[in-house]
């Protein structure tokens, strides 16, 4: 396989991580700084540090991913390392889901005391995401480990 032809899906995921980077340094230390309402900046505190710790499994997969693009440009697609990236992939996207769940009490709170009940919605969108991530690499790790199985087995009988 070419070079280039994952080239735009590696870029894709570089720019991925930029926004998130970029909310990291500059968007949640502003929130933390200058809370809308200082009544609750309490409970800010958790959901802060909620959404710092789930930056590290979501550039882990990125990373993760980098290397399963990696893996097919270098024609090794079907092999253990990519079902074990793909593994990765799914338990990254799971624990960043964990963590958000944790995090939907004192979202609950933050919209009880602000009278914002779509900020409820808001807190959901990432657990779902990540979760719909998570089952989709965990169908794509089953169906590589097969067709990994098939191409063992017919290299057996050749």
């Amino acid at each position: 396989m070419k070079h280039g032809s994952t080239l735009f899906l590696k870029i894709a995921v570089f720019l991925i991580g930029t926004p998130v980077l970029a909310l990291c340094i500059y968007g949640l230390p502003w929130l933390a700084n200058n809370p809308v309402n200082p009544d609750y900046a309490h409970i800010l505190y958790p959901i802060l540090i909620g959404m710092y710790v789930s930056a590290i499994p979501y550039y882990i997969a990125l990373y993760k991913a980098f290397r399963l693009l990696s893996y097919i440009d270098k024609n090794k697609a079907f092999s253990q390392i990519s079902v074990k990236a793909l593994n990765n992939i799914k338990y990254c996207a799971i624990t960043i889901s964990t963590l958000y769940v944790v995090m939907m009490p004192f979202v609950y709170l933050v919209a009880e005391k602000d009278d914002a009940p779509g900020l409820i919605i808001m807190g959901m969108v990432p657990i779902f995401a990540s979760m719909i991530i998570a089952v989709f690499a965990a169908v794509l790790q089953r169906l590589l480990q097969e067709a990994i199985d098939i191409k063992s087995e017919n290299d057996l009988i050749v």
